[in-house]
């Protein structure tokens, strides 16, 4: 699977498989980051590399044929669960969890070392797909989603490792245009900042569209 499409989960169902999701992806984002740092000797390496294996070959005993995609349910929501930036699912996501109060999407991640760039400093590369996913899940929020035209990134300073915000919201619209803009912070004060467009295409401008406004609200 992978695409968008609608699907029929309960929230009691959802319920029961959230916290095994965010369990395995947080065991093995511990896993990355404990790679990137680790100092133990080759044999100890062997050792985990035999263990690591195991667990793959476990995982792999039944999976998807393709990506997650993107499901919509009136029960769940919307679940993106193998999003690169907040999939619950995905381990390589820091990931950014967000929330959205009617006007402003507010997002928070801790970015260790896996996410470093030059010395101590977040990529630049994940900062722009943080803002990429912040900013279009602000206008999605607002009831104009869209899928990513352009995105102007400033970079002002450089982020530090460690915990950061993202602060997000829709501009205006302009048919089927949506502009937003977004900024990083952290405790340094505004690190970056990030203007969007966001173009809803002609195929999800139908039942797609209508089951995503229903998924995350009219806005």
């Amino acid at each position: 699977m992978s695409s968008y499409s609608v699907e029929e989960i309960t929230a009691e169902e959802l319920a029961r498989i959230t916290p095994v999701a965010e369990g395995l992806a947080g065991q093995v984002r511990a896993l990355v980051d404990a790679t990137v740092r680790t100092e133990v000797d080759a044999d100890a390496v062997a050792e985990a590399r035999e263990h690591i294996a195991a667990a793959t070959e476990i995982l792999r005993r039944r999976q998807l044929d393709g990506a997650f995609g993107v499901r919509f349910s009136e029960a769940a929501g919307k679940r993106n669960w193998g999003n690169a930036v907040c999939g619950v699912r995905n381990p390589i996501a820091p990931p950014l969890d967000m929330s959205y109060d009617g006007e402003k999407l507010t997002g928070t991640a801790h970015m260790g070392a896996a996410y470093e760039g030059p010395a101590g400093l977040v990529h630049g590369g994940m900062i722009a797909a943080m803002l990429d996913q912040a900013l279009g899940s602000a206008a999605e929020s607002a009831g104009a989603p869209g899928m990513t035209g352009t995105l102007t990134i400033r970079y002002r300073q450089g982020t530090r490792l460690g915990p950061i915000t993202v602060s997000a919201w829709l501009d205006r619209v302009e048919g089927v245009k949506s502009f937003a803009k977004g900024t990083v912070s952290t405790a340094d004060g505004v690190t970056v900042e990030a203007e969007g467009v966001f173009i809803l295409p002609r195929w999800a401008r139908g039942e797609v569209r209508e089951a995503m406004i229903r998924a995350v609200g009219e806005g």
